[in-house]
Formats: structure tokens, C-alpha cells, sequence
């Protein structure tokens, strides 16, 4: 079946066709182009739902630890790798469909326009030849008229009796050129005749199914085109089904880690506090006084025994101020947690020493590497000078021996803690039954009453906890320096309640050292914390209380 056998009478329809076909392909690739936006916009908003529900950690204190939320954040990232194979999507498209379209349109383009002018010379050149052959015939037909009419002239004055000789003569005379023209004419005809009829079966047998077989072909490269990028639009997403599948499936993974035990169990280790609950309060016999008084026989008012307040005053003050179903107490985070329960105060510390470990052992491996080095100059000085390596050397070991003071200080918090978590319940219970003192305000170290001389604080170093429940009835007046101290080491600041410096700043002391290894201060713009002791060179005025 072709075109140029089948179809050699319809070139404007062929022309309409080839153009259609080209129009198909564009319309087809701007299809894809839709898609492909499609894809980007899709993979966008799910990158943007992704970072929208990511949470934005700024601590490790915060990152997630219940396998529920562990799941989550997990099927987020499988989410955003799938929004990744959504983007190869529209890229694989955009490259070997939506490209190649285009490339491959605009040389159709100038494939047909190629074609088609070929077909339109040779038509022209057909015309022309035929215009030529009509011509000549229209002549010899012109010729013969005139030659007949020449004959016919001749044969009446032939024939007229009345006619001269030369009449005769000259008729004669024009019907012989008449008749030679008409010959002539008939020879040029008969020429041109010939000519155009080998140049129309050279044009409908030779040239036009020639350039209609170009044109058959192009289309057919066309449709195959199409069917190829039908191809390639079909795979650019099969490809990436194996690695969706892979996200499917950690999706259905992280669902099955969840574990709703173990969540449970980091509930109980995260708001443990460790107290022991509180004992029962005793009944306190107030009716005894008055038989007393009727069995003495006096009428005087009963004494009431020194050192005892009444329960129900007790019980009211104490209402809504106990720390452990209370508000926990306002102030700066401490270094030794000493503002948190035992049980968190001893999983912090024990978390603080294994990262202070951590950072001890890369010390340690740095001070080996530079040793090394060092052992290697001294043998080589050609590849470096020993001496360049003493300062990093000095830096290493001082940052160990402050590595090693961090972890002995914190190692001793974490012994009290844990020596002071057992005895802590039954001493609170046998306070409560003895009635030491009666409890207007309680923490988990120690308790007072709202009146002076009946405090019964606890040890000494834990004068930190106290000053917490203090600040409810401190007054908002700030403390008056009493010295100042300026900055040796630099020191970050980042807990709760200290105060960042640089090397060698100068702060106002507010508050001395009490035995904690901190030391109170403050800046010129009235900004307080706590800064470590060790850290400042600490100047007092000789006039002040703290001298």
C-alpha cells in the first residue's frame, strides 16, 4: 500500500493530513508538559506537608522517643522519599518524552515543508509543460482555420469565370502558405504533445509517488515517534515502582514498630519523680487538754506545746505548695539538675556523664594522633616541626583534665542521689508521724515553715534547692553588688538560670559562692545567672557583706 499509487490525485489532502499530524504530536507533547507540571506540583506539596509536620528540634532533649512518634517521623521521611521519585518522574519525562517531542516536531516541521515544495515544483513544472502543448495546439488549430478558409477562397475564384489569372494566382499563393503553416504548426503540436505526455506520466508515475513515498515515510517515523514516547511516558514511572514500593513498605514497617508497652514504660521513665508517696497524717488528740483542766479543777486556758502549730493551718499553708502534686517551684535549671525530682535529676546526670565520656575518649584519640605526629617529626623533621604540634597539645590535655573535673563533679551529684533516692521516703514518712515541724512549705530535700526559727533545712550543699522555693517571696528589688569578677575561660550558658561570657568579660558579683562550685552574677545591663566558680577571677569589695 502506497501513497503514491493510491493517492497520486490527492495532494491538498495529503498536505492537510501531514499537517494534522504534526499538530497531533504538539498537541500530544503539550500533554505531557501538563503532566510533567503536574508531578513537580505534586512532589512540592508533599515536600511542603513533609517539612510543614517534620519537627523542629532544637535539643536533643526534644527529639522523639515513643516508638508511635518514632513511626511517624519515619513514614515522613519515607513520604519525602517518595515525593524525591515523583520529581525523577517529571524528570524522566521532561527529558525523554516532552525533549524529545519537541526535537523531533520542529524536523517534522522542516521534513514536510521539504516534501511539499517538491511536490508543488513538479506540479508547476506539469502545468507549464501542458500550458506549452495547449498553446501549440490552439496555434495549429488557429493555422488550420486559416489554411481552410484560404481553400475555400481559392476554389471560388477557381471556379469564377469572372476571376483574373492573377487572382487565381495570388489565392493559390495564400492557401500554399496557409497550408505550409498549418504543417508547421501540426509538427509543433504533434512535438509538444509528446513532451507533455512523457512529462505528465514521468510526474504521476516517477516524481509524485517518490515525494508521497517521503511523505508516507515521515508519517510513519511520526506515528512510531508517538508510539515510543507513548512508551517512555508509561515507563518513567515504572521505573521508580520498585522504589515507591520500597516507601510503601517502610510505611507499613514503622507502623508495626509501634509499640504501645514500651510506650507506655518511657511514660513511666520520663515523670518519675521518685518520691515516695506521702504517709498518712496522725490524729491528734486536742480533747485531752480539756480533760485536763476539769480533773485539775482550774479554768485556766490550756498551753499549747511550743514548737507545734495546729494541722488544719498546717494543711491549708502547705495546700497546692507541695512540688511533688504542686506546681514545680520557679528558678534557674542548675548544673547538678538539683531543680528536678531524684529520678529525672539522676537520669540527666547519668545522660550528661556518658556524653562527657563520649567527648573524653575524642580527646583522648586526639591526644594519641598528635603524639604520633609529634613521634614522626622528631624522627622526620624534613615533614614537620614537633614544636608546632606543643600548643594543640596543651589545648588537648587541659580540655581533658577539664573533661575528667566535669565528670568527677557530675559523678558525685550522681552518687548523692543515689544514695539519697532509698532513705528519701522513710524519712519524709517518720517526719510526718513525729511531727518534728510542722510543714508550711516542703521540697524534696528538706522542709521549713513559713516562720524563720522553726526552719529544718537539709545538708548544706543543697542550699540550691531551697532558694527555688524562696523566689515566691523574693522581692523584685535586685541585689546589690558586692564585687566584680572577670571571665578566664569562656563558657557557653546553654542551661537554665547560668549566664553565658566571654573571655575576659567583667560581671558584678551578686551572690558569693556557697560551697557549689557557682557563683552569682550579673551584667551592666541587668542581665543574672549563674556562672561557674572556676571560671572567673573574682575581686570582692572590702566594705560588702560578702567580704
Amino acid at each position: 500500500m502506497s501513497w503514491g499509487t493510491e493517492l497520486w490525485d490527492q495532494f491538498d489532502s495529503l498536505d492537510k493530513h501531514t499537517q494534522w499530524g504534526i499538530d497531533f504530536l504538539e498537541r500530544y507533547a503539550k500533554f505531557v508538559k501538563e503532566r510533567i507540571e503536574i508531578e513537580q506540583n505534586y512532589a512540592k506539596q508533599l515536600r511542603n506537608l513533609v517539612k510543614k509536620y517534620c519537627p523542629k528540634r532544637s535539643s536533643k532533649d526534644e527529639e522523639p522517643r515513643f516508638t508511635s512518634c518514632i513511626a511517624f517521623f519515619n513514614i515522613l521521611n519515607e513520604l519525602n522519599d517518595y515525593a524525591g521519585q515523583r520529581e525523577v518522574v517529571a524528570e524522566e519525562m521532561a527529558h525523554r518524552v516532552y525533549g524529545e517531542l519537541m526535537r523531533y516536531a520542529h524536523d517534522l516541521k522542516t521534513e514536510r515543508k521539504m516534501h511539499l515544495q517538491e511536490g508543488r515544483k513538479a506540479q508547476q513544472y506539469l502545468d507549464m509543460c501542458w500550458k506549452q502543448m495547449d498553446n501549440s495546439k490552439k496555434k495549429f488549430e488557429r493555422e488550420c482555420r486559416e489554411a481552410e478558409k484560404a481553400q475555400q477562397s481559392y476554389e471560388r475564384l477557381d471556379n469564377d469565370t469572372n476571376a483574373t489569372k492573377a487572382d487565381v494566382e495570388k489565392a493559390k499563393q495564400q492557401l500554399n502558405l496557409r497550408t505550409h503553416m498549418a504543417d508547421e504548426n501540426k509538427n509543433e503540436y504533434a512535438a509538444q504533445l509528446q513532451n507533455f505526455n512523457g512529462e505528465q506520466h514521468k510526474h504521476f508515475y516517477v516524481v509524485i509517488p517518490q515525494i508521497y513515498k517521503q511523505l508516507q515515510e515521515m508519517d510513519e517515523r511520526r506515528t512510531i515517534k508517538l508510539s515510543e514516547c507513548y512508551r517512555g511516558f508509561a515507563d518513567s514511572e515504572r521505573k521508580v515502582i520498585p522504589i515507591i514500593s520500597k516507601c510503601l513498605e517502610g510505611m507499613i514497617l514503622a507502623a508495626k514498630s509501634v509499640d504501645e508497652r514500651r510506650d507506655s514504660q518511657m511514660v513511666v521513665d520520663s515523670f518519675k519523680s521518685g518520691f515516695e508517696p506521702p504517709g498518712d497524717f496522725p490524729f491528734e488528740d486536742y480533747s485531752q487538754h480539756i480533760y485536763r483542766t476539769i480533773s485539775d479543777g482550774t479554768i485556766s486556758a490550756p498551753r499549747q506545746e511550743s514548737g507545734k502549730v495546729d494541722a488544719r493551718t498546717t494543711v491549708g499553708k502547705a495546700k497546692g505548695k507541695l512540688w511533688l502534686f504542686g506546681k514545680k517551684p520557679k528558678g534557674p535549671a542548675l548544673e547538678d539538675f538539683s531543680h528536678l525530682p531524684p529520678e529525672q535529676r539522676r537520669k540527666k546526670l547519668q545522660q550528661r556523664i556518658d556524653e562527657l565520656n563520649r567527648e573524653l575518649q575524642k580527646e583522648s584519640d586526639q591526644k594519641d594522633a598528635l603524639n604520633k605526629m609529634k613521634d614522626v617529626y622528631e624522627k622526620n623533621p624534613q615533614m614537620g616541626d614537633p614544636g608546632s604540634l606543643q600548643p594543640k597539645l596543651a589545648e588537648t590535655m587541659n580540655n581533658i583534665d577539664r573533661l575528667r573535673m566535669e565528670i568527677h563533679k557530675n559523678e558525685a551529684w550522681l552518687s548523692e542521689v543515689e544514695g539519697k533516692t532509698g532513705g528519701r521516703g522513710d524519712r519524709r514518712h517518720s517526719s510526718d508521724i513525729n511531727h518534728l515541724v510542722t510543714q508550711g512549705r516542703e521540697s524534696p530535700e528538706g522542709s521549713y515553715t513559713d516562720d524563720a526559727n522553726q526552719e529544718v533545712r537539709g545538708p548544706p550543699q543543697q542550699h540550691s534547692h531551697h532558694s527555688e522555693f524562696d523566689d515566691e517571696f523574693e522581692d523584685d528589688d535586685p541585689l546589690p553588688a558586692i564585687g566584680h569578677c572577670k571571665a578566664i575561660y569562656p563558657f557557653d550558658g546553654h542551661n537554665e538560670g547560668t549566664l553565658a561570657m566571654k573571655e575576659g568579660e567583667v560581671l558584678y558579683i551578686i551572690e558569693e559562692d556557697k560551697g557549689d562550685g557557682w557563683t552569682r552574677a550579673r551584667r551592666q545591663n541587668g542581665e543574672e545567672g549563674y556562672v561557674p566558680t572556676s571560671y572567673i577571677d573574682v575581686t570582692l569589695e572590702k566594705n560588702s557583706k560578702g567580704s
